[in-house]
């Protein structure tokens, strides 16, 4: 199942919370130093022993102090004009978030608009990539039951709901 809410990811009751991260895992701005500063310095020391992160994977650590148990720091693609591997690159971040989740154990996922903040792809072209891929994620890792997409708006709410329905 997928929901589609504006809220704040940080006070989601779910599993596992997903991360909008760079690919330092050192922290930055927008979702990801949400989550950091709400999960506390814990996350931030169990992402130093990471490694970094490619674009289009996931690692994932503790939750610190946000409510869930993991979370999944995915690194999407930086937009570049779309010709660039970009959506290929998205849909490997909500797959490999879905394929991780099943591998922790975790049946509930919260997930930020990947990439369409400071990363700069376009919410309208990155909401149908993103459904479509968990969709599919989801039905070859039917453990994990919920995927809640979690908006800071309710535009980026019509565009995921709008893909949703297509």
């Amino acid at each position: 199942m997928i929901e589609l809410v504006v809220g704040d990811i940080t006070e989601q009751a779910v599993d596992a919370i997903v991360n909008a991260a760079n690919s330092t895992l050192l922290g930055g701005g927008g979702v990801d130093g949400a989550i950091h500063r709400a999960g506390g310095p814990a996350i931030l020391a169990e992402c130093r022993d990471l490694g970094g992160c490619a674009s289009g994977d996931v690692k994932a650590t503790g939750a610190g102090n946000l409510p869930a148990k993991h979370v999944l720091h995915a690194v999407g693609p930086m937009w570049r004009g779309g010709n660039h591997g970009e959506p290929v690159q998205l849909a490997s971040c909500h797959q490999r978030a879905i394929e991780l989740a099943a591998d922790l154990g975790d049946r509930t996922v919260a997930f930020p608009a990947i990439s369409t903040g400071a990363y700069g792809y376009p919410v309208e072209l990155a909401a149908p990539v993103a459904i479509h891929a968990t969709q599919d994620a989801m039905r070859a890792y039917p453990d994990v039951e919920l995927a809640r997409f979690v908006f800071r708006d309710e535009a980026t709410l019509a565009s995921y709901r709008e893909a949703l329905g297509s």
